[in-house]
């Protein structure tokens, strides 16, 4: 069924209609541009949300950084980046694919159409025309018949007339005949007009109009299929992005899998352990007794607590809950912080010096390393000079070795820090590791502390306990294994060397120290660093 054949007489409901159709995909155009900017909202919202709270501008070494609630707060934040970068896509893709193509395909739509209703507007005035053609011809004909007759008329009655002449007779007649030969050729002329009229008719019913509401009937079954094309693609464009939206909400499921509550609590005590011991009773002071006043007033003076060891106003009672005043007070007082540190609690104090003299290591191999380097190009230019001269290398080796000596001469201070915070009493054990090749410094180990003799040579044992504690005890059963992440040569005493891959029985957990007991199946025990080995405990 088509158009041409069941719907030959309704030129206006097919304008019409097609019209209609053209308009639905106008609307269905702006109904995709408005979600395409609801996308591009949403986007920027979820950008900017993500850009607000995203902590890494506050760098890596805030002390939250290493909370594991806190990382994952960052994992959900960046999907949540990531996420809106996907919203962007949709947005984009509806913009290209239906958007502009729509409206691309739209507007030819409309010159086929426009050229179509053309045509048709021509037939239909060219039929009009013929129309008018015919209807002349017809009414002269009836115009050109009656006179005829009247004249014929007239003829008959002047012959039967006996008082008219023979010249009037013959003039009437002559005038009825050529009045009937005028009315023949109108009605031959109107004849002629009326086959051409019928054959136009004919051919514009049933060959046009036809021909052109079937080219309509095309254009809106092709309009339609380019729409539900459309409709598909509305769908197919969040539907194809879905996976990776799956993978971002993934991500934010395993940061929270990845929130660990009893790491955590590590990390805080870590950072915040003060090492102080608990404040002693407070002596009783009988005045009644007249006691020595003076040795009395020594034993309060006698650190009792955190308070006298921080160096504070001692007439002041030590509180786990500071009372915070009502009033703003500006004589706040702030500890002045100090290179050695001194002004943090005995336990921060210790980590901080380690870490600072990690970090004069770390720099001071670097150090002899370009040193070491240098060294070697120099003697390479020597024994070759077209490849350079050896006098251009003066002032790095110079530079090299006067930042040797300086990193050198921090080591040494921050070792007798370091010592010295060892020395205070406290159950802390640590001892040396050098540098390749250099004997540079010696990263503390678990079991022993710092003597004054050790600082000079960090090569030394610190202590020999770790042999009697291997010798002395029994064989304690594992508590779990674990892998060498990267290689040890376990040189000082006391440490047991790994091979990166190497797997290990877990003695003894890292107390807090960095260094884990660990035992080989051939029965060698000794510590490692914790950091260089992953740890799996038995539950």
């Amino acid at each position: 069924m088509d158009w041409g054949t069941e719907l030959w007489d309704q030129y206006d409901i097919i304008e019409k209609h097609t019209q209609s159709g053209l308009e639905l995909v106008e609307k269905y155009v702006k109904f995709v541009k408005e979600r395409t900017e609801i996308e591009q909202n949403y986007a920027k919202q979820l950008r900017n949300l993500s850009k607000k709270y995203n902590l890494k501008r506050s760098g890596k070494d805030e002390p939250d950084s290493r909370f594991s609630s806190y990382q994952s707060f960052l994992d959900v934040v960046n999907e949540m980046n990531d996420y809106a970068g996907q919203r962007e896509l949709i947005a984009e893709n509806l913009m290209m694919n239906i958007c502009i193509d729509l409206t691309k395909y739209l507007q030819e739509l409309k010159q086929e159409r426009k050229m179509y209703l053309i045509e048709a507007k021509r037939a239909q005035q060219s039929l009009e025309s013929t129309y008018k053609q015919l209807d002349s011809s017809k009414k002269r004909f009836e115009r050109e018949w009656r006179e005829a007759e009247r004249t014929a008329q007239y003829a008959e009655k002047t012959d039967q007339d006996l008082n008219a002449t023979k010249a009037d007779v013959e003039k009437a007649k002559q005038q009825a005949h050529m009045r009937s030969h005028v009315a023949e050729e109108c009605k031959n002329d109107y004849a002629a007009q009326l086959q051409k009229y019928n054959k136009e008719q004919s051919q514009f019913y049933f060959n046009e109009m036809p021909l052109i509401f079937n080219k309509l009937q095309d254009l809106d079954e092709r309009r339609v299929r380019k729409l539900a094309q459309g409709y598909i693609l509305f769908s197919d464009t969040e539907r194809h992005v879905m996976p990776i939206i799956g993978k971002c909400l993934e991500g934010i499921t395993k940061a929270g899998t990845n929130v660990n509550d009893r790491n955590d609590t590590m990390v805080v005590i870590e950072q915040n352990k003060s090492g102080f011991e608990r404040p002693g009773d407070v002596e009783f002071e009988d005045y009644s007794q007249g006691i020595n006043r003076t040795s009395s007033e020594s034993s309060l003076g006698t650190p009792k607590g955190p308070m006298d060891i921080l160096g504070r106003n001692r007439s002041k009672n030590f509180w786990l809950f500071s009372k915070k005043s009502k009033r703003f007070t500006p004589e706040k007082i702030t500890p002045t912080v100090t290179e050695d540190f001194t002004h943090l609690p005995p336990e921060q104090r210790r980590k901080r010096l380690q870490q600072k003299l990690e970090e004069i290591c770390r720099e001071l191999q670097k150090e002899v390393d370009q040193s070491e380097a240098l060294g070697k190009m120099k003697d390479v230019y020597e024994k070759n000079p077209q490849m350079g001269d050896p006098a251009s290398l003066a002032s790095q080796i110079s530079q090299t070795s006067q930042n040797m000596e300086r990193l050198t001469g921090e080591r040494v201070k921050y070792e007798a820090w370091l010592a010295e915070a060892l020395g205070r009493g406290e159950t802390l054990h640590y001892k040396s590791h050098t540098f390749n090749n250099n004997g540079a410094h010696d990263v503390l180990g678990p079991d022993g502390a710092h003597s004054d003799e050790s600082i000079p040579d960090p090569s030394q044992a610190i202590y020999a306990e770790f042999d009697d504690d291997f010798e002395d005890e029994e064989l304690t059963a594992p508590i779990g294994n674990c892998t060498a992440m990267y290689s040890f040569p376990g040189a000082s005493e006391g440490t047991i060397s790994m091979q990166e891959g190497e797997v290990l029985a877990v003695v003894e957990e890292d107390k807090g120290d960095g260094w884990t007991r660990v035992r080989r199946n051939d029965g060698d025990e000794g510590y490692i660093p914790t950091s260089y080995v992953s740890i799996d405990l038995k539950k």
